[in-house]
C-alpha cells in the first residue's frame, strides 16, 4: 500500500461544481434543499442520491404494509401541512416529498444514481471534491463543494442485520430481511416466521396475516406496542370548522409535541405506572386470559428503545382473530421444514423472515480524507452533534430517535442556512469546530448513552459514532425540547468555532 487515497491514484472526471453538496435525497436532503431555497437564496447546490429516484427509506423498503412509526404532522415537514391519517403508508409518504419536490422546483438541483464512495477536503482550495460511481453508466465523477451537508441517514440501505443460526442452509424456504423484498414472493395460504418483534414485525404481520395459513412473531424478548386509533381528532374538528390546513398542521403538530414530551417525562419519572398502561391496552385488546407476561412484558422501561406503533391495534386484532400468534423464545437452529427452539419446540415455516434490525451506516461509509489524512470520526466531539472537530465545512443530520425524525432536520437546517450566511457576509471560506483549552478536562462520552437509549443497532455500532462531552456545545441532546431552544441560539461566532 502507498498510503495514497483512491481518488489520489485515480481521479474522476470533475462534472459540477457548486457551493453546497447535499448527500441524500430522503427525508433530510429534500428538507435541507428547501431551506436553501428560502434562507440563502442566491447558494448553488446539488443534491447526490444513490437511487433511482427520491424518498430513502421510502423507496428502499418495499416490504408488505410499510408504514411510518412517527405521526406525519411531526415527520413531515413543519412548512408543509399534512393531510392525512397520522400514520401513512410509503406511498403517501413519498407522495407528500414530491409535492415538496414540485411546489418548489427542487428537482433540477438531484443528481440520481450516484453513489458516494469518496470525501476529501483540501485546506489549499477550501474544497471538498466527493466521488461517485454513476448507476447508470459506470462511469467514475466527482463535484466540488465549499460545503458538505450529510443527509443520507444513519443505516445501510443495501442490508439489514442479518445473524446467522446453525442450519440456514438446510431451510428448505426463502429467509428473507425486509429490507430486500423479493417482488414475487408469494405467500398465500403458506406457514410464514417473523423473527423480531419491533416495528418492521409489527407492520409485516397485521399487513400478511389475512394471506396466509398463519403467521407467528418470534422473539426473543419482548418489545412494548403502543396501540391507538390512527386518527386526530383534533385535526378532525378543526377542518369541520374550515380551519386553514396551515393552521391545522401548527396546532396538531404542538399538541403531539407536547403529549409526546410529557409521555416521556412519565416514562422516567413513573415508569411503572405507565408500563400498567401500556399493557392495559394490550390487555384490552387480547383478553385477560392471554399471556400478557411472557409475550407483552419487556425486561426494560419505557423508552428505553423506541416503542413500536400500532394503529387500530392491527397486530393484536390479527392475533385475537387467530390468523398470528407470538412466540418468546430463542433459536437453536434451523431445520429443513422450520426452527428449533431452545426449549426444544419445532416452528413448521415455508418462509422465514428476519425482521432482525438494521446496520449502522456511519456517514455514509464514506472514505473521508481531510488534507491527505483519512477520517475516522470515531476520534472527532460533536458540536451540538452536527458538525465534528477537525472537520472543516461539514454538517451531518441525525434525528430523534424518540421523537420524529424530522424535527432535529429541521433546527439543524436553521442553523446551517445562518452559518453559510454568516460566512458569505464576513468574507469566511472555512468553519472548522475544535476543542478550546477550557475543555482540556472534559468528560468524553459515547454518541449515546446506553441507560438512556439502548437499542441493539445503536450499541452494535458505538464504537463508529463520533463522541459527545458534558458541555451543552458538545453534546447530543436527542431530546427536542432541549435543541428547540438551543440550536437557534447557538451564535454563528461561537468560540468553538474557527474561521478563515
Amino acid at each position: 500500500m502507498d498510503g495514497r487515497t483512491e481518488i489520489e491514484k485515480s481521479p474522476a472526471r470533475t462534472v459540477e461544481t457548486c457551493d453546497v453538496l447535499i448527500i441524500g435525497a430522503g427525508i433530510s436532503g429534500i428538507g435541507a434543499a428547501y431551506h436553501l431555497t428560502q434562507q440563502c437564496p442566491s447558494t448553488r447546490f446539488v443534491i447526490l442520491e444513490a437511487q433511482e429516484s427520491f424518498g430513502g427509506t421510502w423507496r428502499t423498503h418495499r416490504f408488505p404494509g410499510i408504514r411510518s412509526d412517527s405521526d406525519l404532522y411531526t415527520f413531515g415537514y413543519r412548512f408543509k401541512p399534512w393531510i392525512g391519517p397520522p400514520i401513512a403508508t410509503a406511498d403517501r409518504i413519498l407522495a407528500y416529498m414530491g409535492e415538496v419536490i414540485a411546489e418548489n422546483d427542487l428537482g433540477g438541483h438531484i443528481r440520481y444514481r450516484h453513489a458516494v464512495s469518496t470525501a476529501s477536503w483540501s485546506s489549499e482550495s477550501n474544497r471538498w471534491t466527493v466521488t461517485c460511481r454513476r448507476g447508470d453508466t459506470g462511469e467514475a465523477v466527482a463535484f466540488t463543494a465549499k460545503f458538505l451537508w450529510m443527509c443520507q441517514g444513519y443505516y445501510n440501505h443495501a442490508e439489514g442485520y442479518m445473524p446467522t443460526w446453525p442450519g440456514m442452509e438446510r431451510f428448505g424456504g426463502p429467509i428473507i430481511h425486509p429490507q430486500n423484498w423479493p417482488e414475487d414472493l408469494d405467500y398465500r395460504g403458506k406457514e410464514v416466521v417473523v423473527i423480531g418483534s419491533g416495528a418492521t414485525a409489527a407492520t409485516i404481520i397485521p399487513a400478511m396475516a389475512p394471506d396466509c395459513r398463519h403467521i407467528t412473531m418470534l422473539q426473543r424478548s419482548p418489545t412494548y406496542f403502543h396501540a391507538s386509533p390512527n386518527t386526530i381528532p383534533l385535526a378532525d374538528e378543526l377542518r369541520r370548522l374550515e380551519i386553514k390546513e396551515a393552521w391545522i398542521h401548527e396546532i396538531v403538530r404542538q399538541k403531539i409535541l407536547h403529549d409526546d414530551a410529557a409521555f416521556e417525562r412519565r416514562t422516567f419519572d413513573e415508569p411503572e405506572i405507565v408500563k400498567a398502561e401500556l399493557l392495559g391496552v394490550i390487555r384490552a385488546h387480547l383478553g385477560e386470559d392471554y399471556d400478557v407476561d411472557t409475550h407483552f412484558t419487556p425486561r426494560y422501561r419505557p423508552w428505553r428503545q423506541r416503542l413500536a406503533v400500532i394503529p387500530e391495534g392491527d397486530l393484536l386484532k390479527a392475533i385475537r382473530a387467530g390468523k398470528a400468534s407470538v412466540v418468546t423464545d430463542e433459536i437453536d437452529s434451523f431445520t429443513e421444514t422450520g426452527i428449533i427452539l431452545r426449549s426444544g419446540r419445532e416452528l413448521a415455516a415455508d418462509i422465514v423472515v428476519a425482521a432482525t434490525g438494521l446496520t449502522l451506516c456511519v456517514f455514509g461509509d464514506i472514505e473521508f480524507v481531510v488534507d491527505g489524512k483519512p477520517l475516522d470520526f470515531a476520534d472527532t466531539v460533536g458540536f451540538h452533534g452536527m458538525m465534528f472537530t477537525g472537520v472543516p465545512n461539514m454538517a451531518w443530520v441525525f434525528g430523534y430517535i424518540r421523537s420524529s425524525w424530522t424535527l432535529r432536520a429541521d433546527l439543524i437546517s436553521d442553523f446551517v442556512c445562518r452559518l453559510l450566511n454568516h460566512m458569505k457576509d464576513e468574507g469566511y471560506e472555512k468553519v472548522v469546530p475544535k476543542l478550546r483549552s477550557e475543555d482540556a478536562a472534559m468528560r468524553v462520552g459515547p454518541w449515546v448513552e446506553p441507560e438512556n437509549f439502548n437499542a441493539n443497532y445503536i450499541l452494535r455500532s458505538l464504537h463508529l459514532l463520533p463522541k459527545c462531552g458534558d458541555k451543552p456545545e458538545w453534546q447530543h441532546s436527542h431530546d427536542y425540547w432541549i435543541d428547540k431552544d438551543r440550536l437557534p441560539a447557538i451564535e454563528v461566532s461561537h468560540s468553538a468555532l474557527i474561521y478563515s
